[in-house]
């Protein structure tokens, strides 16, 4: 449709007015993290395959990057791809896969040769009903119930050679290209259930009495209250500019990861202040305050740890410690 990526940030927000942050989550999987890849690279066989079906809701996509020995450590990943004739032999496997146990297919992230682990990797389309892959369990969590999350592991699976999407080798740079959609995704979800945390918060302290006096009466909560919207302001700001440049064709990374960094730290720090101020009733699962705490508590770990975006920006700006052996 030649749409731009402002249209997938207003949908991002509209999904954020759902009280089940799962479902957004998971159409985020499909639409921004999934197959952004696939869009850009894939050949039009590949894209009629798996895109297509896709994009009319027909299949439901999900990514294998994450392994059990790491997570945010994309180049540390040990799944493998090995050629055989005319066939990818993958073996390995992927953990804390969104939409896993629903999907119809897997876009993989394996090495596929030796050497440089920036350049020995490739993305693949797999169909999750090809033998060899097996889904372990839904793994439980602290939040975000509606959205499935699971273990699956390759035994000798085989693909046909046409599933490699793009270039053999250029798997770690198409990743790293999908990251920046999936950190404006994140933070474009994030901004918009925030404000919603810092509305409900207002409405119901505007109405709890206490001490012959609304809660929101009492100065520390409302200066408080203010405070957080200010701050949520400026990250809204820094997200506006993300998008700006990235229409423009400019590269984001560095202002996208303290887009993800700032935003993810905001979500902690907003749901956990505002929580406060419901008392009681903050700490019970009756109230949409309580679900945005343990739901939102999972930015600053999927989609890159704080800790790895702080790593990223260091490299940015040249004070990494490692930037020699880079």
């Amino acid at each position: 449709m030649g749409l731009d990526i402002s249209y997938e940030a207003v949908a991002a927000e509209a999904y954020a007015h759902i009280d089940s942050g799962g479902v957004g989550m998971g159409i985020g999987i499909q639409c921004d993290i999934a197959t952004p890849a696939l869009v850009r690279h894939g050949t039009e066989e590949l894209k009629e395959l798996f895109l297509r079906p896709t994009i009319s809701g027909d299949k439901v996509a999900c990514l294998g990057v994450s392994e059990v020995g790491g997570g945010s450590d994309v180049a540390a990943l040990r799944t493998t791809a090995r050629r055989d004739g005319d066939q990818w032999v993958l073996n390995g496997g992927k953990m804390w896969t969104t939409n896993g146990a629903q999907a119809d297919w897997m876009c993989v992230l394996a090495n596929s040769s030796e050497g440089d682990p920036h350049r020995n990797k490739s993305l693949f389309c797999v169909p999750m009903d090809t033998p060899g892959v097996n889904v372990h369990k839904i793994i439980d969590k602290m939040g975000m119930h509606s959205s499935d999350t699971t273990e699956t592991t390759f035994e000798n699976v085989r693909i046909p050679h046409g599933y490699l999407i793009g270039e053999e080798g250029k798997g770690f740079i198409y990743q790293m290209q999908t990251f920046q959609n999936e950190r404006i995704y994140i933070a474009a979800g994030t901004i918009a259930a925030l404000d919603r945390c810092i509305q409900e918060t207002i409405e119901y302290t505007s109405q709890r009495k206490a001490f012959g006096k609304s809660i929101l009466d009492n100065q520390y909560v409302h200066y408080k209250i203010a405070e957080m919207q200010t701050e949520l302001e400026c990250s809204r700001a820094l997200y506006y500019k993300c998008i700006d440049d990235y229409i423009a064709g400019e590269d984001i990374t560095p202002l996208a990861t303290m887009l993800k960094l700032k935003t993810a730290r905001l979500a902690r720090e907003i749901t956990d202040g505002c929580l406060q101020f419901w008392g009681g009733m903050g700490y019970t699962d009756e109230v949409l305050v309580s679900r945005l705490f343990r739901d939102l508590r999972l930015m600053s770990i999927g989609g890159g740890a704080d800790e790895v975006m702080l790593s990223i920006l260091c490299k940015y700006m040249g004070i990494h410690p490692d930037m020699n052996k880079i």
